[in-house]
């Protein structure tokens, strides 16, 4: 951990434990002393024994491991406060981040915030599921009172003009940004190190990656470091994570949820998605940012496996660790076992028509880019151009940043692979519907992850990517060496409350969440 960081939480704490908002650099808020109403009541005329009625506090709740809805609970009851939970997720990163290096930034007000989402609840006013409730967000998810990085030294500081649509409507919902999280640098990749943030480690092996490019949410919440989170996914970047740590991740369907206010990665791939260690979670989260009201909420908690029929797409096992297919199939013959109809689903060359998975963002990145850096004019640069001159970036990603520079986007095989998408999303979409099938199942990972410094492998984002289709990723368990592994379901375009009740529904029955041995 950074001595910023470090600083920054002790402060936190030290407002926390003194029972004051105040941090250092801030104006703290006028104090109001609430005391409880008395009722008195006649008695009768005494007797010869008397009988006294003492008033038991609420038994304090422990955060760990918990949904957010049994957080409010606590919350209405009095069990907990949103400025006890906060406190809680930061003495968690306090004490355990620096094996991780999940955490770029903490946020100095989250203590302030916190106090005044409890006195908005003390005075009746609750704005939903996320009042009170600590997320953290990727740092390529633009936050207008926080740096926003990308894990690049060349945006070192920069805090944007305003915040991203998704955050702010997390916002809105009372949810409270705890922190910021590392990310493979500009998203590029898959292993999670970058120039700012260094490299994130698995929370269930250090020796490995986290998967990524949203390595750090996945990290932080499979750590505990806060309620549920955001990542984003081109081809895999909230998928992987979410396998790799034990989490449920949903990557949706392009365009349904907005990615205005991130430092994109591609025009036309970049999506927003949820991370949780619960799917309800996952789906308030979805309810907040997607703008829809509570039908995610209520896929989850009507979720059942009852009637399903999932086909198991074979040829994406291919090649694979027989450690991890095996627990794909486990997880498989549980939902069968539970009410699922388990089909295969051999779709023709579905690995051919969906061609090379990075055809398009590999192409889009510089242009994206510069136009986003076009539009802040406090961006310490103002192209990928000069962040390469800059030198100010981690040399794993020097030859990415190379071949950006020189691409096109009036090319061939650009053009070609934008033609594959709805070859690919008509093909899925088609098979699904001549046989009758809610999802399609197959590894989100063939590989369980790698250790730290070696090549990662089995990665099976192309199919929803190139498709603009959303697909859930649940945990399947763990490896002989507890490794975990997760299942990909994919559905059709906007079928992610289909998904979300398979996922829940699968929860159900499935062993419940497994933190780490921190």
């Amino acid at each position: 951990m950074t001595r910023r960081r470090a600083l920054i939480i002790s402060f936190l704490l030290a407002a926390a434990c003194s029972g004051t908002d105040a941090v250092p650099g801030t104006t703290a808020p006028a104090t109001t002393t609430t005391v409880a109403a008395t009722t008195t009541t006649t008695l009768p005329p005494p007797t010869t024994t008397t009988s006294t009625t003492t008033t038991v506090p609420p038994v304090p709740f422990d955060p760990a491991g918990a949904t957010i809805p049994a957080m409010q609970a606590a919350m209405t009851e009095g069990r907990l406060t949103a400025v006890t939970l906060t406190r809680f997720y930061l003495l968690r990163i306090q004490e355990f981040d620096d094996g991780l290096d999940a955490i770029i930034y903490v946020n100095p007000r989250a203590i302030l915030e916190a106090a005044a989402l409890d006195r908005e609840r003390a005075a009746g006013a609750v704005r939903g599921p996320l009042h009170g409730i600590p997320v953290v967000l990727k740092d390529n998810i633009g936050t207008a009172d926080m740096p926003t990085t990308a894990g690049s030294l060349s945006l070192d500081g920069f805090i944007p003009t305003a915040d991203a649509t998704q955050v702010a409507r997390l916002r809105a919902a009372g949810a409270i940004v705890i922190a910021k999280t590392n990310l493979h640098e500009f998203a590029r990749d898959i292993l999670t190190v970058s120039s700012l943030g260094g490299q994130t480690r698995n929370p269930y092996d250090t020796a490995r990656y986290p998967g990524g490019s949203s390595g750090g949410t996945g990290a932080a919440l499979a750590a505990e470091f806060a309620a549920a989170g955001l990542g984003t996914d081109t081809c895999g970047s909230v998928r992987l994570p979410a396998a790799f740590n034990h989490l449920y991740g949903l990557r949706p369907t392009i365009g349904l949820t907005p990615t205005d206010g991130v430092i994109p990665l591609s025009y036309t791939e970049d999506t927003v998605g949820p991370m949780a260690r619960h799917v309800i979670d996952l789906a308030i989260l979805m309810d907040a940012t997607a703008a829809t009201g509570s039908r995610y909420t209520a896929a989850a908690e009507g979720g059942s496996l009852q009637g399903v029929r999932i086909g198991v797409i074979d040829a994406l096992f291919e090649p694979s660790d027989p450690a991890v297919t095996a627990r794909v199939q486990g997880a498989l013959e549980l939902m069968a076992a539970n009410g699922a109809e388990v089909v295969s689903a051999p779709i023709p060359n579905i690995v051919g028509l969906r061609g090379n998975a990075t055809g398009v963002f590999l192409r889009e990145f510089r242009f994206a880019l510069d136009e986003y850096l076009a539009g802040q004019p406090d961006a310490p640069v103002e192209s990928l151009a000069e962040i390469v001159a800059s030198g100010k970036y981690h040399p794993i990603i020097t030859a990415q940043l190379q071949r950006a520079l020189a691409a096109t986007l009036d090319s061939a095989e650009y053009r070609a692979a934008l033609d594959r998408r709805p070859i690919v999303r008509d093909a899925v979409t088609d098979w699904m519907d001549d046989n009758d099938l809610d999802a399609l199942a197959y590894p989100a990972s063939t590989y369980a992850p790698a250790t730290i410094g070696s090549n990662q492998r089995g990665n099976n984002c192309g199919t929803a990517s190139v498709g603009g289709l959303p697909a859930l990723v649940v945990p399947a368990g763990f490896t002989p060496n507890g490794l975990p592994v997760g299942l990909e379901l994919m559905g059709r375009q906007y079928a992610e409350e289909t998904l979300i009740a398979i996922a829940a529904g699968y929860e159900q029955v499935a062993p419940e969440w497994t933190p780490p041995e921190l």
